[in-house]
């Protein structure tokens, strides 16, 4: 419903989520573009997206709309996001534990059909992991202290 449009405005839909937080319910909506994108190109995508969402109704619970950059601990979920993230500081958290760990933090190296590698620091020691994608649960940059 919404993807023509941002193609057409050169935005890159990064994530959707749809959460309830107490007593309110939340479609969070991330979208990005090469440079980054600011609040005022967040405020029309919103309004485009509402004008949209009044028109279809897909929800018929009470929720809050809400547009924004996904930050700088921006997830990785499509083969690109990790392509174009190779070099780059990343923690992901796996299904189940590799070599009785479930999370890696320290600098993607390399992603392919199978698997993503990453470099960790073991006490002061670089180790490469690679990580089945199968067992990836969750993906994003991470930022380096």
């Amino acid at each position: 419903m919404i993807q023509p449009y941002l193609d057409e405005n050169g935005f890159e839909l990064v994530d959707i989520e749809y959460v309830k937080e107490g007593a309110n319910r939340f479609l969070r909506i991330f979208v990005d573009k090469e440079n980054g994108i600011d609040i005022e190109e967040c405020g029309r995508i919103s309004e485009y997206i509402s004008a949209k969402l009044d028109e279809k109704d897909p929800i018929t619970e009470a929720y809050f709309l809400e547009v924004s950059s996904p930050g700088a601990e921006r997830p990785l979920k499509k083969p690109k996001d990790f392509e174009r993230s190779i070099g780059k500081y990343v923690n992901i958290t796996t299904y189940e534990p590799i070599d009785g760990s479930k999370e890696f933090e320290g600098t993607l190296l390399a992603y392919d059909d199978q698997f993503v590698t990453v470099e960790i620091k073991v006490k002061q020691k670089k180790q490469k992991v690679e990580i089945p994608q199968a067992k990836v649960a969750k993906a994003r940059l991470a930022i380096e202290f």
